[in-house]
């Protein structure tokens, strides 16, 4: 089966418009307690970002699993992998977290969580689908489900994060940056650092509902680099509005994405014989990660872009770290899913294993020049990338690129984008290839 509403990581679109509205908020709550109800579970937690609208689909979720017989638990703003987390403590049979990521405050989604603090398998999510198209019908009187708020749900979530590292680990003396993008890790992201001792100066913490990712967080670093020169401060650490991305800055002001956090976690694994097998990346991780890898005789795979990808195939290979570029990161052997506060605890673990010399940790991944440009489209994705004119254009860059590169077209599965990802030896050569494709791509949609 297809699914109709869920993507590649829950239901996510702009607020007010189908399906991101209270109606069909309310009737996925019910939805998803009808599903559970039937399995004997009747306990659901539910998270979200600092968004506005977030507190319009918390009402509508909570009156919809209440209406199917499910006890709700509100944790109220929360990074998305603490509600993982929660999840799994509370011995919950599901989480549902409010928010639409990296994305602006216009935007909101919903997405689950199973029982062991993971996304929920297909099965379940199109089950949840096929009640979204029965008549909405409510519990009886005494068997509607109750509703408390959880007070000490940050705190539980900050000593869980503390506790991803040995024991007597310490941040004494590192001075960090740590910008929270106005969103769900504003009053969790800080004390786990100065907790653990770091010296912390603290940007992007005062959400107004509006502001979540506004020129701060992961996807908008250069505030964050600014900060970390003005200061000179060791390290910067940037999260987006949810808090499961997670970017680096050096004090020489280098960001650190994905890829090149990817390749420190799996040196220091190896080095202290603690990596079990290899690393997954996707689609869009960089070649010069596949490459310096190589080079260290750590094996690496391809998934397809979405961290329930990642996660699948460090599952079916019993590994333990993966990740996007965009700085999801997965570190199985401490968190069920990608968490960006746990990342970077393991990144700064491994940095002061090697006396604070990034550049060392480094050595030998060389990254290639690529040039991403998104078109903002309605039309069949999939369709506009099997077009003749589309498909000529990408054997034509192909050709000329001669074996030096890639070209990837992929659907956002969060937003209505279409990716051109193209990879090469030169910055001006991706750039303007990757122009060339989406301005056909452009024509054959207008």
């Amino acid at each position: 089966m297809t699914r109709k509403y869920f993507g590649t990581d829950g239901i996510r679109g702009r607020v007010g418009e189908h399906p991101i509205t209270p109606d069909f908020v309310l009737k996925l709550g019910w939805a998803a307690g009808k599903v559970f109800a039937k399995q004997g579970k009747k306990r659901i937690l539910i998270g979200k970002d600092t968004r506005l609208s977030g507190y319009m689909f918390e009402s509508a979720l909570e009156a919809g699993l209440s209406a199917a017989g499910v006890d709700v638990y509100l944790l109220g703003p929360m990074p998305t992998p603490g509600i993982a987390y929660l999840t799994q403590t509370f011995h919950a049979d599901a989480g549902i977290v409010i928010s639409a990521s990296h994305n602006s405050f216009e935007d909101n989604g919903i997405k689950f969580f199973s029982r062991s603090g993971e996304k929920l398998p297909d099965d379940v999510e199109l089950e949840i689908e096929s009640w979204l198209d029965k008549p909405m019908e409510t519990v009886a009187p005494a068997l509607l489900g109750k509703a408390r708020r959880i007070n000490d749900a940050a705190g539980r979530y900050i000593e869980f994060c503390k506790n991803t590292l040995p024991f007597n680990a310490s941040l004494q003396g590192v001075s960090l940056v740590v910008d929270c993008a106005h969103g769900a890790t504003y009053h969790i992201a800080p004390e786990v650092f100065s907790e653990l001792g770091a010296r912390v100066d603290v940007i992007g913490a005062e959400p107004d509902g509006l502001n979540i990712n506004k020129g701060y967080g992961s996807t908008n670093p250069r505030a964050l680099q600014d900060r970390v020169l003005e200061i000179g401060a060791d390290l910067g650490v940037g999260f987006d509005g949810d808090g499961d991305r997670l970017v680096m800055v050096t004090r020489t002001g280098r960001l650190l994405d994905g890829d090149d956090l990817l390749y420190i976690l799996a040196k220091n694994l190896q080095n202290k014989g603690q990596l079990q097998g290899g690393i997954v990346g996707t689609e869009m991780s960089n070649l010069g990660l596949e490459l310096a890898l190589k080079e260290a005789d750590i094996p690496f795979v391809r998934a397809k872009v979405g961290d329930r990808y990642v996660m699948a195939e460090l599952q079916k290979n019993n590994w333990l770290v993966g990740g996007e570029n965009s700085g999801h990161l997965v570190c199985r052997h401490v968190q069920s899913t990608g968490d960006g506060i746990v990342a970077a605890l393991q990144v700064l673990q491994a940095i002061q294993e090697a006396d604070g010399q990034v550049d060392v940790l480094l050595k030998g991944m060389k990254k290639m020049p690529q040039s991403l440009v998104n078109i903002r489209t309605d039309d069949n994705k999939d369709a506009l990338i099997r077009h003749p004119q589309v498909q000529a254009k990408i054997k034509d860059v192909e050709a000329r690129m001669n074996g030096r590169g890639r070209i990837l077209l992929r659907p956002s599965g969060t937003e209505p984008l279409l990716r051109v990802m193209v990879e090469g030896d030169e910055k001006e050569v991706v750039q303007a290839l990757a122009e060339e494709i989406a301005a056909v791509i452009t024509d054959v949609a207008s």
